[in-house]
């Protein structure tokens, strides 16, 4: 096997597109691919009349993120070995720690939260100024732009 390709995943459309363009690299490169899903625990908080809302289980949060994860594999293809990494944390944070050591991190331009508007996310800026190997931010089709 010839290296590690880095991939974040979000259930998004980019990164649907950042997942195809690492997994046909991996195939270039005979690299393996480490397919990183990061997700926040939900906080408890207030509602009507005082009543508190109760946190939703972190072990129901995890499992969650893990079948999301498997969702947006699909098939994968069984000439490219991919790692499933879960983690919980702040996107940007996670994908830069698993990057370490890595040939290549590849992201969507933008994933499911902040402003459509916005030409690259918050989590894909973080990482091109902060990555520790080369970085691919698969841009948008034109007619998504």
């Amino acid at each position: 096997m010839g290296g590690r390709i880095v991939v974040g995943v979000d259930g998004s459309q980019a990164a649907a597109r950042a997942l195809r363009f690492a997994l046909e690299e991996a195939r270039r490169r005979d690299a393996g691919v480490d397919a990183v899903l990061a997700y926040q625990q939900p906080m408890a908080y207030a509602g009507f009349e005082g009543v508190v809302i109760p946190p939703v289980p972190r072990a129901q949060v995890e499992s969650g993120a893990r079948g999301e994860l498997e969702e947006a594999l699909g098939t994968v293809p069984d000439d490219v070995q991919v790692e499933r990494i879960v983690a919980e944390g702040p996107s940007a944070a996670i994908l830069l720690d698993v990057a370490r050591g890595a040939d290549l991190l590849v992201v969507g331009s933008r994933g499911r939260g902040g402003f459509m508007g916005l030409l690259l996310g918050s989590t894909s800026h973080q990482v091109i100024t902060h990555a520790p190997c080369p970085v691919v931010v698969v841009p948008a089709p034109e007619d998504d732009a």
